[in-house]
């Protein structure tokens, strides 16, 4: 299966409601009497999630069944009430219209709802991760996946593609690993990203990550078909619907023209505002990963998240443990650290950026602050600044950008990216 229909709106353009339908019309009667489960994003996306559940339910109409997953990753698990909002329904929609739809959440950690399908030998994630290769990455690597991909007749993956931390570009067979996979991809895959760093990852398309998932996805015998969403705004300027990597790799092409702003200097000083979308720092972070290749070296960033009083409900204990850290720290004393999961230390990183050790002690490239109700002493644990977030008047750090000072008022999915590092 090729693409089976694309379209772009023009810049500072959308697609209207009459596009979309019309590019998701080819899969009316595919699936006809198939058990489909369809991936989606959690709130901590941008896309009009409301308005394609319903064409999308449509469309798919005359499946056996029909379950809506979450794709969480091991974000925290979503309420039924909580999953009706993202989907725009209300309660009479949800028991009488869409009451044949199961919607379901994804539960990396129960080890009842997974199943394997495979290995990546610890070969092959060498071979993959060439010059980023480290022996932390450990050996081979079950692949385990949500049982409802497999026991499924089809799965349609639904959701956007930015640039990503971890990945390069999100989207595509992410929505599988780590979206509905189990621990052992959510962490080689992090923390194979963190290795290569996020200035040598995000925005980038092909990168050891994306290969790797690639590679595992080899492994799902169950078809797929993608919806590859590029979102501008609240809507949406592309859209892609077929093969999952043919519809991802264009994508992919269209977000690093729409997504990226590149930057003719680094700026010494961002003011970066988390949307409250992002509710803990685990989501949150992506407002540092995103401004992070345009911040100069010995520059702040400043996290502005003034509802954030979370770091992370299921990853907090390591996180506190551990704080925020660059790779270095970690690798050079790694004997400290290995019992806690890959993929909480790689998130430190991604959050701490780029650093170097020397003499025994860690050299970050930058300074983080976080300005949020995250308490002093507890920003200090972490080794993140603290900065009052009631002090801050975001208008006063808007358009200095000729001092070198940068103001991004909702920061976590447009990359910023120095040109000179091109």
């Amino acid at each position: 299966m090729t693409l089976l229909a694309r379209a772009v709106a023009p810049p500072g353009e959308l697609l209207d409601e009459g596009t979309i339908t019309r590019i998701l019309e080819p899969l009316r009667g595919r699936f006809t009497g198939q058990k489909v489960l369809v991936l989606i994003p959690d709130h901590t996306r941008t896309l009009p999630l409301p308005q394609l559940f319903r064409l999308l339910a449509d469309v798919l109409s005359d499946a056996s069944q029909l379950d809506f997953m979450v794709a969480l990753g091991t974000h925290p698990p979503m309420t039924d009430e909580h999953i009706r909002q993202i989907l725009g329904l209300t309660e009479e929609e949800r028991q009488r219209k869409y009451g044949h739809i199961r919607l379901l959440n994804h539960e990396w950690a129960d080890p009842e709802t997974l199943v394997s399908i495979g290995t990546v030998t610890q070969e092959k994630v060498r071979e993959i991760a060439g010059d980023r290769w480290h022996p932390t990455l450990g050996g081979d690597v079950d692949i385990l996946i949500n049982r409802a991909a497999v026991e499924a007749d089809q799965i349609v993956i639904l959701g956007p593609t930015f640039p990503h931390e971890v990945v390069g570009f999100s989207g595509g067979a992410k929505y599988l690993f780590p979206g509905i996979s189990g621990a052992d991809m959510i962490n080689v895959t992090h923390w194979l990203g963190a290795l290569a760093g996020v200035r040598g990852t995000i925005g980038i398309k092909d990168t050891p990550v994306r290969a790797l998932i690639h590679e595992a996805a080899t492994h799902l015998r169950t078809p797929l078909t993608l919806i590859a969403l590029v979102v501008q705004g609240q809507g949406l300027g592309g859209m892609f619907v077929g093969d999952h990597l043919e519809a991802w790799s264009a994508a992919a092409d269209l977000s690093s023209e729409r997504h990226i702003v590149w930057v003719e200097k680094p700026y010494r000083f961002i003011l970066s505002a988390a949307p409250p979308m992002y509710d803990e720092l685990w989501t949150a972070g992506k407002a540092m990963y995103k401004l992070d290749p345009a911040l100069a070296d010995g520059g702040e960033l400043v996290i502005y998240a003034p509802h954030l009083e979370e770091v992370s409900v299921v990853h907090g204990r390591y996180i506190s443990e551990i704080g925020y850290h660059t790779v270095p720290y970690f690798l050079n004393q790694w004997e400290r650290f290995d019992h806690v999961p890959l993929g909480v230390i790689a998130h430190s990183t991604h959050v701490r950026g780029d650093g170097e050790w020397v003499d025994g002690h860690e050299v970050p490239r930058v300074k983080v602050t976080l300005a949020s109700r995250v308490s002093p002493e507890d920003c200090a644990r972490l080794n993140l600044g603290y900065l009052d977030p009631d002090s801050i008047n975001l208008d006063d750090y808007a358009n200095r950008e000729d001092e070198g000072v940068l103001l991004v008022r909702k920061a976590g999915e447009t990359l910023y990216r120095y040109r000179g590092e091109q």
